[in-house]
């Protein structure tokens, strides 16, 4: 791990600032050894047993309606074995002696763990894979379609219906001149009178 150099300093204050602690390591919840101090002690070892109680006291807190895990203590004869949560995938597991100041020992080793777990998430976050643009890239939406004006309709063309004989004014009443006839009424020309009906020319006086 990246961070691996700054686990092992914090380790090695907290050894520094608690005497009668004879061993330290960083474990992921897994059983991975991330940092460890712990000379005369199989660290491999520890940090598997570790995993292995954090996940029976996660549980034990969790059906007893304690909460999420925050610290692990075993205590006996020769010392003390004491886990701590360091971050989100992380815990830290210190060994000491049975002379050492229990108060004091939880008060530096919660205060290493939050600074160990800062730096494991930091190392977790810079390795994961940086995100695809491709597929992070917001969805185009469509153009709202919108409704193009209209042009205006051209008027429409009115025509004017010649009036009818009967729509109209006579030209003696309207004072306009007489209608011209139709074809339909020509004029006929004036019967000639008989010979009977003339007068004779020979008519003596």
């Amino acid at each position: 791990m990246a961070a691996e150099p700054e686990i092992l300093a914090e380790l090695r204050r907290l050894r520094a600032r608690v005497p009668q602690l004879t061993g330290a390591l960083v474990a992921g919840v897994d059983g991975l050894v991330l940092a460890h101090d712990t000379p005369g002690v199989e660290a491999e070892g520890v940090a598997a047993l570790t995993a292995t109680s954090l996940a029976v006291a996660v549980r034990l807190a969790d059906t007893t309606g304690q909460g999420a895990f925050r610290e692990l203590l075993v205590r006996g004869v020769h010392g003390y074995v004491a886990t701590y949560a360091a971050g989100g995938s992380a815990v830290l597991t210190v060994l000491a002696q049975d002379r050492v100041n229990v108060g004091r020992l939880h008060l530096e080793s919660r205060r290493c763990g939050t600074r160990v777990g800062e730096l494991v998430d930091a190392a977790e976050r810079a390795r994961a894979p940086a995100p695809d643009p491709a597929r992070t890239a917001p969805a185009r939406t469509p153009a709202a379609r919108t409704r193009s004006a209209r042009p205006p309709r051209p008027p429409r063309p009115t025509t004017t219906r010649p009036r009818t004989a009967s729509e109209s004014g006579t030209a003696a009443e309207s004072g306009t001149a007489t209608e011209p006839r139709t074809a339909a009424e020509p004029l006929t020309a004036t019967e000639p009178r008989t010979a009977t009906e003339s007068p004779s020319t020979t008519e003596s006086p």
